[in-house]
């Protein structure tokens, strides 16, 4: 046969290496890839820092808000305290100088209950307890000027006033959230009831000890 005419072409490649220029190609785009990666993962740190610090410092507004609110309401209950101290203390001096008297008659009048105690001392106010209608409640209260006078005003237990036997005892002060014994009435000087506050002193013509009796009204009573 003749091999003179079949030459194999000079240009042709069966195997071998690729091309230096496409190794090179390809570690460029990994060396990308590889910074793009690393340029994200810095982008969300940063974005988490900040995030971790606006937190903080929502945080710490928050701290400084609640300590000011509790700086103002501490405040305020400290002068609430205050005041409401200052209140007892005053209720329970003008209790020191006042009395309890009960079997009030309900026809009795607060000018005639202070006629029946100045010979004790000097009244200020004499209240007479009322319920919701106007009806007396068969009590009242004697406010003195003097705290001796309280002592007096005890020796005229069980006397009469229109034909009542009159039971007087010195007036205790309420503590808030403590029972009284005595029941539920309530406060003579803030409650209902009907304050009398007598004119200038009036000297009795009667010695001391001695109580002046007045004549029983004309009126029906159902007792």
């Amino acid at each position: 046969m003749d091999y003179q005419g079949q030459q194999e072409p000079e240009d042709d490649v069966y195997g071998g290496d690729l091309p230096e220029e496409a190794y090179m190609e390809s570690d460029f785009d990994s060396s990308a890839d590889a910074d793009a990666a690393a340029a994200d993962k810095a982008k969300e740190l940063e974005n988490m820092k900040k995030r971790l610090q606006e937190i903080e410092e929502q945080a710490g507004a928050l701290r400084e808000m609640q300590a000011k609110v509790e700086k103002e309401i501490g405040g305020a209950a400290s002068e609430d305290s205050t005041d409401a101290s200052a209140a007892q203390a005053e209720k329970e001096e003008v209790d020191s100088r006042s009395i309890y008297v009960g079997n009030v008659d309900y026809g009795c009048t607060p000018e005639e209950v202070q006629q029946h105690f100045q010979s004790c001392g000097t009244v200020n106010r004499v209240t007479i307890l009322t319920d919701k209608y106007g009806q007396p409640k068969g009590f009242a209260y004697v406010e003195f000027v003097e705290v001796e006078a309280v002592q007096n005003a005890l020796l005229l237990n069980e006397t009469e006033l229109h034909g009542r036997q009159l039971k007087v005892s010195a007036k205790r002060t309420n503590i808030p959230g403590m029972k009284q014994y005595r029941g539920r009435r309530p406060n003579p000087y803030f409650g209902s009831g009907r304050p009398f506050m007598p004119g200038p002193p009036f000297y009795s013509p009667y010695s001391y000890g001695r109580v002046p009796r007045f004549r029983r009204p004309m009126r029906y009573r159902p007792y």
